[in-house]
């Protein structure tokens, strides 16, 4: 049993053309957020609750864009457009896990972002390891619940007709689109908890900023507001982008045959995110530039020692 999935076009040199164009991307991406892990892990400096909430973030990036991609890219240029049956149930058991996971962990980091600025001084005892590390793992757990809701509910329906997902990868609204059974109960049960679990992370996410702010512009000197602003509105810029860009993409109607503009959408909401989280959050950040240009000294000066050996 197979899946037949949507390329960007049917024409073999553009096929080409966009696999090597997405694999660049991948690769970029990829280094990029295990280049943040790596860097956060080895730098004693970087050992802060924000750092570690970051790390996991890149990690989930990382897993999240690794998903769709790479067979995105293998059928680009090897001219096949299939998946197979259990590959597409991994797809969306995974896709569904990581993207659940990092909302939630988006959730965590803007609430960390409201103790550091409107409650400094407890910062320390309200954000200490074990509460990272609960949260954290809750991110995953719910993940995981999520994912398992998802694909199970979605594969237990019946499939019938071409079998051609409108789609670049295996998603819940375009497998629905082709589905023959007439009961959805349990995947339309799934999909209102979902509904209510990714309103409770953006009032809880928006609420945390209309504090932060109403925080920020109380603070007399420019210096503070500089600081709040620049800790604050990169994850602000990240989490607008991953929850816009996932709502359009769940929630607007799947067309028989895709536009260009339905795949755009698509790839905002499943590459865009997991791009931006090195450039925004941490590449443009003073201390990971700091930590770079550590672990480049280290490296060179090991290199060194090595060749004097």
């Amino acid at each position: 049993m197979e899946f037949f999935l949507v390329a960007f076009s049917d024409t073999r040199e553009l096929q080409v053309l966009h696999g090597f164009l997405f694999l660049f991307m991948y690769l970029v991406t990829l280094m990029g957020n295990l280049l943040i892990i790596v860097l956060i892990t080895m730098d004693q400096c970087l050992h802060t609750p924000m750092y570690f909430f970051l790390k996991n973030l890149s990690l989930f990036d990382a897993c999240l864009i690794s998903i769709t991609l790479p067979k995105f890219i293998l059928n680009s240029l090897s001219h096949r457009n299939t998946i197979s049956f259990s590959g597409c149930i991994l797809q969306v058991l995974l896709v569904i896990h990581f993207a659940v996971s990092e909302l939630f962990l988006l959730t965590a980091m803007s609430y960390d972002c409201y103790v550091a600025i409107c409650d400094p001084l407890h910062y320390d005892v309200i954000i200490n390891r074990r509460v990272c590390v609960r949260m954290t793992a809750a991110s995953w757990f719910i993940g995981s619940v999520f994912g398992v809701l998802y694909s199970a509910g979605t594969f237990s329906l019946s499939f019938c007709g071409s079998r051609k997902v409108p789609q670049f990868f295996c998603d819940v609204p375009s497998l629905l689109k082709f589905s023959c059974s007439e009961s959805h109960v349990t995947i339309d049960i799934t999909e209102a908890t979902g509904i209510m679990y990714a309103l409770f992370c953006l009032v809880s996410i928006g609420f945390s900023y209309i504090y932060i702010f109403n925080t920020v512009l109380r603070m007399p000197s420019l210096q503070g507001w500089s600081k709040a602003f620049t800790t604050c509105m990169p994850h602000l810029i990240v989490v607008t982008t991953f929850i816009v860009t996932g709502t359009i993409a769940y929630l607007k109607p799947v067309p028989d045959s895709p536009h260009l503009v339905d795949f755009l959408v698509s790839v905002f909401y499943s590459v865009l995110p997991p791009s931006l989280n090195p450039i925004i959050c941490s590449l443009r950040n003073k201390e990971i530039k700091a930590a770079v240009m550590r672990f480049l000294w280290k490296l060179s000066h090991y290199t060194f020692y090595e060749e004097e050996q």
